[in-house]
């Protein structure tokens, strides 16, 4: 059953939310994006395309945007001291979108169906997840925060101080957005959204940019201090260059779905061992 946040937030309180867009395998790189709340609202601290960029820039390492992003296997304790270091206090969430269990991942999830029963006409139904991906990242993961202080919440489980939640934004850019039906800017699957108009490759650029700065938009509404991290057309030659935006542009729906549930207003769809939570004003 459904089980809705119950957690509040004071202003100016210092409460934090590291959102990471997690790659299922390690050669992949992953986004992460670090939010603050202070007296003004909430603030992006810190936004990179990979574990090691975010590291780097906590410690005022400048990241060169020509740097093709490196995948890597999370490091939670070293991305918690980073975090740490910039913003000077623990974090009090962390959304990832990725599958996490309180058991092994080997097959589709009752979190899974529930997403799929309730937003699967509206294009959002998930990938089944199995024990080859993502596997032993995401069981690792998911210790390894638990050993640090954040235990998975679960739809069963109580709010804890410390949280670790699994996200998913393409249900999340529903209520973010305003949105009747999924939103189109994975680029890996740009070919297939506008098969029937059979656009170039530079016509597809142009489309999933127009997307992210659609997104773009409703974060900032949400979260001050975004860097300027979405280029021009004309500064795009591949598909691919454009992978790192997306994935920081995920990060960041992650961070305000945590945001959401620092506030209370998120719902947890599954069951005991995992649940999906999903902005609550746009499941209902």
């Amino acid at each position: 059953m459904p089980h809705p946040s119950n957690a509040t937030t004071d202003q100016g309180d210092g409460l934090s939310v590291l959102g990471i867009d997690a790659a299922w395998t390690a050669h992949h790189p992953s986004g992460i994006a670090l939010v603050r709340h202070t007296a003004e609202g909430w603030r992006c601290e810190l936004l990179a395309p990979s574990y090691d960029a975010f590291i780097n820039q906590a410690s005022d390492h400048e990241c060169d945007p020509a740097r093709k992003a490196k995948g890597s296997r999370p490091d939670p304790a070293a991305l918690l001291r980073a975090s740490r270091q910039r913003i000077g206090s623990c974090i009090d969430c962390i959304a990832v979108d990725m599958p996490l269990a309180m058991t092994a991942i080997t097959s589709r999830r009752a979190a899974d169906t529930a997403i799929a029963s309730r937003y699967g006409s509206r294009g959002c139904a998930v990938h089944s997840p199995s024990a080859q991906r993502p596997g032993a990242i995401a069981d690792r993961l998911r210790a390894e925060l638990e050993t640090l202080g954040y235990r998975l919440q679960t739809a069963a489980s109580p709010h804890p101080e410390a949280a670790l939640i699994e996200v998913y934004p393409h249900v999340a850019l529903l209520t973010l957005l305003n949105l009747s039906y999924r939103l189109p800017y994975k680029v890996s699957r740009s070919a297939q959204y506008w098969k029937a108009e059979q656009l170039s490759i530079s016509q597809r650029i142009e489309r999933l940019l127009s997307h992210f700065q659609e997104i773009r938009s409703g974060l900032d509404a949400q979260i001050t201090g975004i860097p300027p991290f979405i280029p021009r057309a004309s500064q795009v030659s591949t598909l691919a260059s454009l992978k790192p935006i997306e994935d920081m542009l995920d990060a960041l729906i992650c961070a305000w779905v945590g945001i959401e549930h620092l506030e209370g207003r998120t719902l947890g769809l599954g069951d005991h061992n995992a649940a999906i939570w999903v902005p609550a004003a746009g499941a209902r």
